[in-house]
């Protein structure tokens, strides 16, 4: 039992599993080849029977879709292609039937270019009222003609947009970090700060549990808009402090979202997407009275190697231990290449999106890779506070590469100038079932095929399939089903204590309460303890015996 008490006695997010739905491309229910709520409805049962406690929605408001989703349009409603707020509201009390939460993405950084609010500022005159719930500023140079400093838009290019005025002649820029169609709202005006606390009540009445909080260390931006200093090893996401990361502001709207929180039952939450480095940096965000979680990316951006992990886990535990908040790991994202390639190509997320620094797929070891993936699941299972799985992770899928460039849709291909495919290799619909009918069982529509999916599904897609690991013994989701509730049934998993167990360079292993342990190899063949029950393995052992890249639990017999 750990210090904070059982984990019945504790709020659910300090241990809770959370399975990310990216709803375009989780289950489809009414043949258009786009996923929907009604499609994520139907799936229910899969997710229950997997043994995760919540389940992450990424947006699913009206949007005109440049970012799927990251540009709305209207916080208060659903994006008609996924469904009505009658089939949010249905879902929402199925889930809680079957005993998960749900939470939702908010986007407070930035709206659509389609948003009312956006519409009536480019109507409005310079210095109206409209245009100060967004970042509109005069250019330089004589005529106004160059941006208002020199910051650019994490998808690639300038982070400003010229306007035409009313009058047809070309005036104020406008901010926007990410695409062009993603204006940045203005945070220093009350207007924006209240409309987002009407939000965040308009989905908390409807029951949803908690919210994801894109771009969490975004929103405000450092007075006056310096310019970035110039540094040619500088990448947008990288560790370095920019005038539009991480200011002080954010933690004030945090402290009043808190409040919002804990005005209602359940324990209602928030996760931070915060790229902030170091650890210290991660722990502002989740102290006593602002958010309760903040996501964990340092395993996002480490290679496959002992020693750089346990500096990582070390870190981020003890960062999060000053100010009282529970760790959440992440291995997968919509973001970021599958764990499957990265782990076995050494990525680490820096600037690097699926075509940076891999080469074509022939580099790529799908069977090492595949160990590597499945390890570090263990690991992250074992580590304690909680952990967000991303939906196909569980079924072993690797980064798509084959998707033609005629049909790719992530901003940052245009916005790269055609230099960087993107995030769409991780978003390719999930296979359901290893036929191909019905874009592998992804849609109702058994005539749809796997290339007419929002996102074309490659023809070897079926092999990675839910109905083809089903019940198989060794199978990744198997694996998973059992670690998950292996992990539920552990006293001792979940937050609480943990301590590191010394057996040479090559293995990250450590203890929890109950006896248990998680060894993991990342060198030759390694001797488990004599006195111990293997409880779960990543691959097949041999006796006592672990291989290199391979995780196991154990419960250690004195």
């Amino acid at each position: 039992m750990s210090e904070l008490g059982s984990r019945a006695s504790r709020p659910w997010w300090r241990d809770a599993v959370t399975y990310q739905i990216y709803p375009r491309s989780f289950a489809d229910s009414n043949g258009d080849g786009i996923g929907d709520i009604e499609g994520i409805r139907s799936r229910l049962p899969y997710l229950k029977k997997l043994g995760i406690d919540a389940i992450w929605i990424s947006p699913w408001y009206p949007s005109p879709q440049h970012d799927h989703g990251y540009d709305v349009s209207d916080y208060m409603d659903i994006e008609p292609d996924y469904g009505t707020l009658a089939d949010a509201d249905l879902l929402i009390k199925q889930a809680h039937n079957l005993g998960i939460k749900l939470i939702i993405d908010i986007v407070p950084n930035h709206t659509s270019n389609e948003h009312k609010w956006f519409v009536q500022a480019l109507a409005a005159k310079p210095g109206s009222l409209e245009r100060n719930r967004y970042i509109f500023r005069d250019g330089k140079g004589p005529n106004g003609d160059l941006p208002p400093n020199n910051w650019e838009a994490v998808f690639g290019g300038c982070a400003w947009e010229r306007v035409i005025e009313a009058d047809g002649k070309a005036g104020q820029w406008y901010l926007h970090l990410f695409a062009i169609e993603q204006p940045d709202l203005n945070w220093e005006n009350p207007e924006v700060i209240s409309h987002m606390e009407d939000v965040l009540k308009f989905w908390l009445d409807r029951g949803v549990d908690g919210f994801r909080i894109d771009v969490a260390h975004g929103m405000f931006k450092e007075a006056g808009l310096p310019d970035v200093r110039t540094d040619p090893e500088a990448v947008m996401l990288g560790t370095e402090h920019k005038p539009f990361w991480d200011q002080e502001g954010v933690h004030d709207i945090y402290r009043s979202w808190r409040a919002i929180f804990d005005s209602y039952p359940g324990d209602r939450m928030a996760v931070a997407e915060a790229w902030v480095s170091p650890a210290s940096r991660i722990a502002r965000y989740v102290r006593p009275d602002e958010l309760q979680n903040s996501f964990n990316f340092e395993m996002l951006t480490t290679l496959w190697q002992a020693q750089q992990i346990r500096q990582k886990i070390d870190n981020s535990i003890q960062a999060l231990a000053e100010v009282g908040a529970p760790t959440s790991w992440v291995f997968n994202n919509h973001d970021v290449v599958r764990s499957l390639d990265r782990l076995d190509l050494g990525l680490t997320n820096h600037a690097d999106t699926t075509f940076s620094r891999q080469g074509d797929a022939s580099e790529l070891n799908i069977a090492r890779g595949t160990l590597r993936a499945r390890s570090a699941a263990l690991m992250m299972l074992a580590l304690p506070g909680g952990a967000y799985l991303y939906q196909g992770e569980e079924l072993a899928v690797p980064e798509v590469r084959d998707i033609p460039p005629d049909r790719l849709t992530d901003p940052r291909w245009r916005m790269s100038g055609f230099q960087d495919r993107g995030r769409d290799g991780c978003r390719v619909p999930i296979p359901w079932t290893s036929r191909p009918a019905g874009a592998f069982g992804f849609s109702s529509d058994d005539s749809l095929r796997p290339d007419q999916a929002w996102l074309p599904q490659s023809d070897w897609w079926g092999k990675y399939s839910v109905d083809s690991q089903d019940g198989i013994e060794g199978s990744t989701l198997s694996m998973y089903r059992q670690a998950l509730a292996i992990r539920k049934a552990e006293i001792g998993l979940g937050d609480g204590p943990m301590e590191w167990i010394q057996a040479g360079k090559d293995i990250v292993a450590f203890k929890r309460p109950g006896d248990f342990a998680c060894y993991i190899n990342f060198g030759l063949a390694f001797e488990l303890p004599r006195k111990s029950v293997i409880l779960i393995s990543s691959a097949p052992l041999s006796g006592q015996s672990l291989p290199t890249d391979t995780a196991v639990w154990v419960r250690l017999i004195s």
